[in-house]
Formats: C-alpha cells, sequence, structure tokens
C-alpha cells in the first residue's frame, strides 16, 4: 500500500494526527485493521469498476 493511500485512508478514518504526532506505530491495532479494512474495500471497488 503506497504512502499516500495510507495517509488518505488515517485521514478519512479519523486518526491521522497521531500518525503526525507518534508515527505509524502509535495507532492502535484497531485502527490499523480497520485501515487495512478500509484499504480492500477500495481495491474492490477499483476492480469492479474495471470489469
Amino acid at each position: 500500500m503506497s504512502d499516500q493511500l495510507k495517509e488518505e485512508i488515517a485521514k478519512e478514518l479519523g486518526f491521522y494526527d497521531t500518525v503526525q504526532k507518534e508515527g505509524w506505530g502509535g495507532i492502535k491495532a484497531r485502527d490499523a485493521g480497520n485501515m487495512v479494512k478500509r484499504a480492500i474495500e477500495i481495491a474492490e471497488q477499483n476492480l469492479q469498476g474495471r470489469s
């Protein structure tokens, strides 16, 4: 996953301020899981758009 996509998702999910202050290691496991879940949703939407 690109850094740009990770940052966009973190902003969307509301924990980008934590990333800015503490780095990616500072986010909660739940936030990381939600970020992966959202990235999968985006990827699935992109695949459906190509069909």
